[in-house]
């Protein structure tokens, strides 16, 4: 049976303010470079059981945002390993966002269940915009992974971000030494990429083949979406994956939030009212929405996200380090 979480609705919260905040859950944290592999590994420590690990993927800001090393270590405090992925925009990786590995992203996979204790039944996705993008290509790949979070997503592969001046960049995603099949949009200039990205959906029919095949994930699936992103129609991609699981008659759980104030910036832990000075809480608002509607989402989604991973992984795990009224800058 395919169940449906829907938030569709929402009216901006206020989270209440504190006075001082509970010491954070001790996590150590390393640099990653085996196997080809670039990123930052996390992991809660003094823990003595097998732990579920996620793998964590910005989107195409590349390299190691420090808003997704953030997202990366909460997820550590909460009681799960995380690994913050780089797959371009850094030596000695692809300069540019084209014809990026599935493999990749597949061989990080196998090195977290390589990892002493951690449980090698229990690896989840977690991506943002692109990176939400490159998790559902990779679940859907990889039957390792049992549990997809795709935060302002889609689930066509696009054409890559190639140099400017490019006519059309290859693929974002390869497979097999293949680029796979994408959805080209017009080029134009800096400011307009929503409009460039509608613009592709009106060319689908066309590409089908650029579509994944998300019924071929193993496990649920969480997606979120903003109704003012500014960057890509995110809640139209989403609401086009969920009729395709819907239509395969998916078996796992399907969880959907759709904030239609919101914007590109919905994912990710709040930011207290207190902090409404700090430049991070106003940058909420530059990719669509405002900052207050996108902080509100998160107040809802963030706490959300551990919910869905706990269920996704049969047991809870420790509680997480961000509850809602916690400062967290994104």
């Amino acid at each position: 049976m395919l169940k449906r979480l829907f938030v569709l609705c929402f009216a901006c919260v206020v989270l209440p303010a504190v006075s001082a905040c509970a010491a954070e859950p001790a996590v150590t944290e390393r640099r990653v470079t085996a196997d080809g592999l670039v990123g930052n590994f996390f992991r809660p420590s003094g823990v003595e059981t097998a732990i579920p690990a996620v793998l964590v993927i910005g989107g195409s800001e590349g390299g190691l945002n420090p808003a997704v090393t953030r997202q990366a270590r909460l997820i550590a405090q909460h009681g799960m390993a995380a690994l913050q992925l780089a797959y371009f925009g850094m030596s000695p990786l692809p300069d540019t966002l084209q014809l990026i590995p599935v493999e990749y992203f597949m061989r990080a996979v196998q090195w977290l269940q390589a990892q002493p204790g951690i449980d090698p039944a229990r690896i989840a996705i977690l991506g943002t915009s692109v990176g939400g993008e490159a998790a559902l290509l990779v679940a859907s790949h990889d039957t390792a992974v049992r549990a997809v979070v795709a935060a302002v997503p889609s689930g066509i592969v696009w054409q890559g971000i190639g140099p400017w001046g490019m006519v059309k960049p290859a693929s974002s995603f390869s497979w097999q030494g293949r680029a796979l099949p994408d959805l080209p949009h017009p080029t134009g200039e800096p400011g307009d990429t929503f409009d460039r990205y509608a613009s592709g959906l009106n060319g689908l029919p066309a590409h089908r083949d650029a579509i994944m095949d998300l019924a071929q994930i193993d496990g649920s699936v969480m997606m979120v979406c903003g109704g003012r992103d500014a960057v890509w129609p995110s809640c139209p991609m989403v609401a086009m994956a969920a009729r395709q699981l819907k239509a395969a008659h998916f078996t796992h759980v399907v969880e959907i939030f759709a904030f239609p104030h919101a914007g590109h910036a919905v994912f990710g832990p709040p930011i207290l009212p207190a902090a409404l000075s700090n430049p991070d809480f106003v940058d909420l608002g530059s990719l669509g929405g405002t900052a207050s509607t996108n902080n509100a989402a998160r107040a809802v989604v963030w706490p959300a996200f551990f919910i869905f991973l706990d269920k996704a992984f049969g047991e809870r795990t420790v509680a997480s380090a961000t509850p809602a009224g916690r400062s967290a800058s994104p």
